[in-house]
């Protein structure tokens, strides 16, 4: 994004425009970062923000490379170590590679208690990681005296304790809080009083909160109120009163209004002044008082290295003591604090000297989103100290001598010290299958690279899959893929990637979609052979079926997602947690279906009514078009059986086609002539003959009111540049569709205009037929409704005319399917969707939307930035070495993050829950009984080895959706004696069947009591019959 012609390029920022806006977007591109140390979390935060798409960034580093690097630094290599580069010189190339709109440079320079600060004058943002305190307050002193001030932050990472903190002026004033899309919310009353109450209509929950203004659009009556801003005081989530409106005419119907977004300003103060009394953020309300002893550890660690020239040793317990002294020294000087948690300072000394990558990235992403902040006023910022420890990692192992954690010269020091050497050695040997190579899943696996995850000499592996070919919008964030990869295979991408952070990786890359359909290739010995099970997946039926695979084979699962800023991780442990499938996000509201065909009111509505328009004429009747040909191969068969009055499916609508298609493409525009007469003017004209602008109803109300808009009829003018585009477009994809050729020349506005002059419009003529206002009708299925006799004879007939003047040709029963492809600008999908959806609006006065928002509305794109991908794969990361290492349910964390406003929320998962049957028998999710039968096994067998394994015996069993056995059934009992082999009819390499059982109630009345699967084998040895 060149500064100068400030053009976003959409191609690459799609995604991340849509989290911060083209305003922040522009900032950016004229901004210039400072960023000091080359370690785990500088290189973390250097990724973020040139892919963010700064206008540069000075990378700064005094140090060399070593092999400890290599641990914690995606961009150092091996030979980067053997050549005693500079840290520096070996990652800039590195960095700049990311993105190529950023200008990314280097300094090695000193930068200490005597270095001239003058030369940060230039940048916007500085960042300090790997520094001395003394010389952040030096720095952040120098930065905060700047007019404007230099918005500063330092990062610190020593071992399991990390800390953010931020310096943005004495005043940073902040555009928008929140990124949260404003929505209309519509109105059902204003009072006339002192105060005017505002009711929302349909008890809808407006969000609002006191003190914040709302601006009022349409109200009908009280007009007045139209596009006035009002201050508003909460009276309950459906209400708010807006101050006097006793002078104002009374409401008499209708309107809505939008929350109006106000910028606020943030007041920051130095380190020096926050060193005694900070401002803290609490990620665990577990353990509210970590953040304040964190504080407190780490500036009596500061002091420690200040006093001793050096940090203190792995496993010394000297130095642990003289730090826990120190702490306690720096906590009585503290104004805000909490008690001295001496096992938390005890870790911090023992792993001071490691580094843990996970909690880098996840703390580095945070930090990034900051940063961006910092140079965009986007979002609030962290005021002003953020701290968070992985103790939970250490604690169990503090009992493990100490030549565990001490370093042996490799690439895994700085992790040993941490997690010591068997969790190491477990780490390497892991087995790991990983479903999707995206933002998240190429965050996962340069985590696993640097944690030596699946290492080959170990007999570790990672498993990857994905289907997906690289796109270039995928760059903005996916980081371990380059423009030269653009449609090459992510997964084979992606493991070559992860290969060059550590070759000792064993990365075994898939290119399938895990479903049902490859249960061959993912089958049960599959995820056996596997530890440990991690999704990097966009959708929530992908998660569902994964997560079934994972409790049916007892494998943990490692969860995680983002939208925009937020993000989420969520921890499944066999035996200890509830699985994914155990919760249920509430379903999406549908738009009705009345009000996408006829009443639209917001432009959702009519962006939605554009895309299923595309869907249904170049996706689904090509489609159906197609299979109904593929059925039926002769035309004249189909009219015989017509003509003997059978019915076939599909074939009025397919019939319909053929007699219309057109041959060239003058037809294809006459056709995108006739679709804006009939979507844009005879619409309005049949809807106002239907219902006129006076209709009222049955309680005497307007027909015509909030928020049903009257339409108005809009006359073509081919002069009027959304008209053009919606012709050319429409006309260009029924071209597509019908595989009829089209030139360049053919597309432009005289050409066009010239056969436009040909085509004949119909005159219009209002139908009695009747339009559907009933919000819960469902759109009725054109293959399933009933035709006349009159519509059959003329299905016959037109087949008839094909056949007879040779149109019935293998071509002419052939089209083309389109799929809708969002970010191809030069196909005319989006030229389609945003035209028809524009004056769709303009037909209901409905406010536009720009290109920008349809094609995010239209292609349902999930907003996605670089800085909570990070985040959420550190974060999982972080919980993969728990499951490791076997932990207990206490030591597990979900997380919730939202780093717009910025909060981080890490609870306990939710524990598994254990259903009572009676007696002493209890299931959870994870229990599966097993019974192993024979080829004479019969469905009587079955039942009692369940009561003599179980102690319990069952009184019904279905597998799937067929009932194998249900008592009150007529005929079920003879099936006592059928062998199970008869009922199920398994295919040839079937091991087994899950079946759903129940059994009886203890009182009689009562309902029958759900069991767990009972999985039953064919075989005794549970082999292939």
């Amino acid at each position: 994004m060149a500064a100068d012609s400030m053009e976003i390029d959409d191609s690459l920022y799609s995604r991340q425009r849509y989290v911060l806006g083209d305003s922040a977007m522009h900032q950016m591109a004229q901004s210039s970062v400072f960023l000091s140390g080359m370690g785990g979390l500088g290189i973390e935060i250097g990724k973020n923000i040139a892919l963010a798409g700064v206008k540069a960034v000075t990378l700064h580093d005094t140090k060399q490379c070593e092999t400890s690097d290599l641990g914690c630094n995606f961009f150092i290599s091996k030979e980067d170590v053997l050549n005693q580069r500079m840290r520096v010189e070996a990652v800039c190339p590195r960095v700049a590679e990311l993105n190529p709109y950023v200008h990314v440079d280097m300094s090695s320079s000193a930068l200490d208690d005597n270095t001239d600060l003058s030369f940060l004058s230039k940048y916007q943002c500085v960042i300090l990681t790997e520094a001395r305190l003394s010389l952040q307050k030096r720095v952040n002193e120098f930065c905060h005296s700047q007019q404007p001030p230099i918005r500063f932050i330092g990062c610190d990472a020593y071992g399991i304790c990390m800390r953010v903190f931020c310096d943005f002026g004495e005043e940073f004033e902040v555009s928008d809080a929140t990124g949260e899309e404003p929505k209309e919310i519509f109105i059902q009353s204003i009072t006339q009083d002192n105060p005017g109450v505002v009711t929302c209509m349909d008890n809808q929950p407006h969000g609002l909160q006191t003190g914040q203004s709302v601006v009022f659009r349409e109200v009908n009556g009280m007009v007045e109120l139209n596009g006035a801003a009002r201050q508003v005081s909460v009276i309950s989530p459906h209400s708010f009163a807006i101050g006097d409106t006793s002078q104002l005419q009374p409401h008499a119907h209708g309107g809505f209004f939008v929350l109006v977004k106000t910028p606020k300003t943030y007041r920051f103060e130095t380190i020096e002044k926050q060193l005694c009394d900070p401002q803290v953020l609490i990620p665990d309300l577990s353990k509210p008082e970590a953040p304040l002893q964190i504080h407190a550890a780490m500036l009596a660690l500061d002091t420690f290295q200040e006093q001793h020239g050096r940090l203190p040793n792995t496993g010394c317990v000297q130095d642990a003591e003289v730090l826990l002294k120190l702490t306690e020294e720096v906590n009585a000087n503290l104004r805000n604090k909490a008690p001295v948690n001496a096992e938390l300072v005890r870790c911090l000394s023992r792993t001071a000297m490691g580094t843990l990558p996970p909690l880098a990235a996840a703390v580095g992403g945070i930090a990034s989103q900051e940063a961006l902040k910092a140079i965009t006023g986007k979002f609030a910022p962290l005021q002003q100290w953020f701290y968070l420890d992985a103790i939970e990692v250490v604690r169990p192992l503090q009992s493990l001598p100490v030549e565990e954690f001490l370093p042996r010269g490799d690439r895994y020091d700085g992790l040993r010290a941490c997690i010591g050497e068997s969790m190491c050695l477990e780490l390497h040997k892991l087995k790991v299958f990983m479903v999707g190579c995206g933002a998240i899943g190429c965050e996962m696996l340069k985590n696993f690279a640097l944690l030596g995850v699946g290492l080959a000499k170990s007999s570790g592996e990672v498993c990857i899959t994905d289907p997906d070919l690289i796109e270039k919008s995928n760059l903005n964030r996916q980081f371990l893929f380059r423009p030269h990869h653009i449609q090459k295979p992510k997964s084979i991408t992606a493991a070559e990637a992860t290969h060059d952070i550590n070759p000792d990786l064993h990365v075994n890359a898939h290119l399938n979609k895990v479903c049902p359909a490859t249960e061959g290739i993912y089958s049960d010995p599959f995820y056996s052979n596997m530890n440990v099970v991690v999704t990097a997946l966009d959708n929530v039926e992908a998660r569902r079926y994964v997560d079934s695979r994972c409790v049916s084979n007892q494998r943990p699962l490692l969860d995680s997602g983002t939208m925009g800023t937020k993000g989420h991780t969520e921890i499944i442990v066999p035996n200890l947690t509830e699985s994914y499938n155990s919760h249920r996000d509430p379903p999406e509201e549908e738009i009705p279906f009345c009000t996408l065909k006829s009443f639209p009111s917001v432009i959702e509505h009519t962006i939605q009514w554009a895309r299923d328009k595309f869907e249904n004429a170049f996706a689904h009747k090509p489609s159906m078009y197609n299979s109904f040909w593929q059925t039926h191969s002769s035309a004249e068969v189909v009219l015989q059986r017509m003509q003997a009055g059978e019915s076939l499916e599909g074939s009025f609508q397919v019939i319909k086609l053929l007699s219309r298609r057109p041959n060239q493409w003058v037809q294809c525009v006459g056709i995108a002539r006739v679709k804006f007469e009939k979507y844009f003017k005879r619409k309005a004209l049949q809807l106002l003959h239907s219902f006129p602008l006076d209709t009222r109803l049955k309680d005497g109300s307007l027909f015509w009111q909030s928020p049903k808009r009257p339409p108005a009829p809009i006359d073509f003018d081919l002069k009027d540049s959304l008209h053009f585009t919606f012709i050319v477009s429409t006309a260009r994809l029924f071209a597509e569709i019908y595989n009829i050729p089209y030139s360049e020349k053919d597309l432009s506005e005289e050409e066009v205009a010239r056969i436009l002059s040909d085509v004949e419009i119909p005159e219009y003529r209002p139908s009695e037929k009747c339009i559907e206002t009933d919000e819960t009708v469902k759109k009725p299925d054109q293959m399933k409704m009933p035709q006349s006799s009159e519509e059959e004879r003329e299905a016959v007939s037109q087949l008839e005319h094909a056949i007879v003047t040779d149109c019935v040709t293998a071509e002419r029963l052939q089209m083309s399917p389109l799929q809708f492809e969002k970010d191809d600008d030069s196909n005319g999908h989006m030229d389609f969707v945003a035209s028809a959806s524009a004056l769709r609006a303009r037909m209901y006065s409905i406010e536009p939307a720009d290109r920008l928002k349809t094609k995010r509305i239209a292609g349902k794109i999930i907003p996605a930035i670089a800085t909570a991908t990070a985040a959420v794969a550190g974060l999982v990361a972080i919980e993969m070495i728990k499951v490791v290492g076997g932990y207990g349910f206490d030591s597990f964390k979900n997380c919730f993050f939202n780093l717009a406003l910025p909060v981080m929320v890490l609870t306990e998962p939710a524990s598994v829950k254990r259903t009572h049957i009676r007696d002493n028998i209890y299931f959870s999710i994870w229990d599966c009984w097993t019974v192993y039968g024979n080829e004479d096994f019969t469905l009587s067998d079955l039942m009692s080895a369940v009561r003599d394994k179980y102690g319990i015996e069952p009184t019904m069993v279905v597998h799937g959706v067929k009932m194998l056995y249900v008592p009150v059934m007529p005929g079920h009992s003879k099936r006592l004696k059928l062998t199970m082999q008869k009922l199920i009819k398994p295919s040839a390499d079937r091991r087994y069947v899950d079946l759903t059982v129940s059994f009886a109630p203890e009182a009689d009345g009562d309902e029958d009591l759900p069991g767990p699967p009972v999985r039953y084998f064919f075989t005794s040895d549970g082999e292939t019959p």
